[in-house]
């Protein structure tokens, strides 16, 4: 758990693999197919096929609860098979089937269907890709390796809505063209992995019987159900970016205006992911988590109390900058963490755990918006970051406590 910095005179550490980039690139293009349809898909759906926010919102609802679930089975398939690569082309090609679908769809059946079908594919790619990038590098570059990934993963996130809105402007409003677009990249994601990477032989044979087994599960250990806790409630505190949104809105900013701000706060996102990344290599993981969360409740209290667009920005950047510093290095805390033969189980159990807490969050984000208004959201959040914190410096203690005895 942790790095101590490179000595003077020790020899630099080595370039990260071809492959980590493969995959950063495999993300980037996924990213900006997927946001190619999805920052337009509430405005088809309502204003093309007439369809009520409350199914758009049920959509929604299932096809994130559906990717949550398939991720732990996934990455314990991909630890009983040791086969990780064939799990993520699956993934990412079931994905790219699937846009197609959005631009042919005349009714919510077939976006329905599609939706839940791009979900599973993210499910089935999620945990073992994560893997996969532990196994493609040592512990001593995990940090970098995850930053580099979530960095360009970030890229796609913010320059798929810049293409869809100047796509929009191109084709004059044509949701289906801009739609048979993001074929193009969904495609290519899927060949870049199949021919870019190279997966390692596995070091072990997979075990018999059941991926997921008690005794296997047992395997994991304090250590690795400590970061899990420590991450299922750190995310608490980071609800759905909808609620920026939302803030944005409410602070004055116009209705065509408030993607920009969102591309902002991405751009933050992709620019400290790699840098945090590199650095959570040559230092303590959970010390630069700790600053970490120290941003975050810093980014919650200007959202609370922001009353122009300046102080907003302000908020916005800071959320950046904490998911830039946490993001690649919960990943790599995971890995580090848990048994090399069941790391695609850790990171679907890790994931899972995470989403749960996600989706609970952004409930009570939501009731505390309705019924106290929107800085009660805001310094909820920061008040579940300082528990985050506080039982993050209570493990740590109790670590160096373990090794000094």
């Amino acid at each position: 758990m942790r790095h101590q910095p490179i000595r003077d005179g020790a020899s630099p550490r080595p370039p990260l693999p071809r492959a980590i980039w493969v995959l950063g690139f495999v993300s980037l293009l996924m990213d900006i197919s997927s946001e190619l349809i999805h920052s337009l898909l509430p405005l088809f759906l309502v204003g093309t096929l007439g369809v009520s926010v409350l199914v758009v919102g049920f959509i929604e609802g299932v096809a994130e609860s559906t990717a949550l679930i398939v991720k732990v089975f996934s990455g314990a398939l991909s630890d009983y098979f040791r086969r990780r690569k064939l799990l993520a082309v699956i993934g990412y090609a079931l994905g790219a089937l699937t846009k197609p679908a959005f631009a042919l769809a005349q009714g919510a059946g077939v976006v329905v269907a599609a939706r839940f079908v791009d979900r599973i594919g993210k499910g089935i790619r999620g945990a073992p890709r994560d893997a996969l990038v532990a196994d493609l590098v040592g512990a001593d570059q995990r940090g970098a390796a995850y930053g580099l990934r979530q960095s360009l993963d970030t890229v796609g996130a913010f320059v798929g809505p810049l293409f869809a809105t100047a796509l929009m402007l191109l084709f004059v409003g044509d949701f289906r063209a801009v739609f048979w677009v993001a074929v193009v990249p969904a495609v290519l994601a899927v060949m870049l992995l199949l021919f870019g990477v190279r997966e390692p032989e596995p070091a072990a044979e997979g075990a018999a019987g059941s991926p997921i087994r008690r005794e296997l599960l047992g395997r994991l250990g304090r250590a690795y159900w400590a970061v899990v806790a420590i991450g299922g409630v750190f995310t608490l505190a980071r609800f759905s970016e909808a609620f920026l949104v939302l803030r944005a809105e409410q602070l004055g900013v116009a209705a065509s205006f408030v993607p920009l701000v969102m591309v902002a706060m991405n751009l933050v996102y992709a620019l400290s992911a790699y840098p945090f990344g590199k650095l959570a290599d040559t230092m303590s993981h959970a010390t630069l988590l700790a600053w970490g969360l120290v941003v975050l409740v810093a980014a919650d209290v200007v959202l609370a109390l922001a009353s122009s667009w300046p102080a907003m920005l302000l908020g916005m950047a800071l959320w950046g900058l904490h998911m830039g510093m946490t993001q690649g290095l919960l990943s790599a805390m995971v890995a580090d963490t848990a048994p090399q033969d069941l790391r695609g189980t850790a990171f679907g159990l890790f994931n899972l755990v995470s989403g749960l807490a996600m989706l609970a969050a952004s409930g009570i984000a939501g009731l505390l918006w309705d019924r106290l208004g929107a800085s009660s959201t805001f310094l909820a959040g920061a008040m579940f970051a300082v528990a985050a914190l506080v039982a993050l410096v209570g493990w740590a203690a109790s670590r160096t406590a373990t090794r000094a005895t």
